[in-house]
């Protein structure tokens, strides 16, 4: 077989397979941005609270259909 330019020993273009590992290298840096910018505006002590007195009422709620 003879050899090819830009192509692989199985045949694969490898000028296609750098243009797909680029855009998937974008989708994956945007990916991580947003996950960035939502982690930074998260405050996590808050969640927590909110949290614990969700639970709380959740308990207080059943707590008194268990007395009914």
């Amino acid at each position: 077989m003879a050899k090819q330019p830009n192509k692989t020993q199985s045949g694969t273009s490898v000028q296609h397979v750098k243009q797909q590992n680029a855009q998937a290298g974008q989708q994956a840096g945007a990916a991580q941005q947003y996950g960035t910018e939502f982690a930074a505006e998260t405050n996590a002590q808050q969640v927590k609270q909110q949290n614990q007195q969700s639970e709380a009422k959740k308990n207080q709620a059943s707590g008194n259909q268990a007395q009914q």
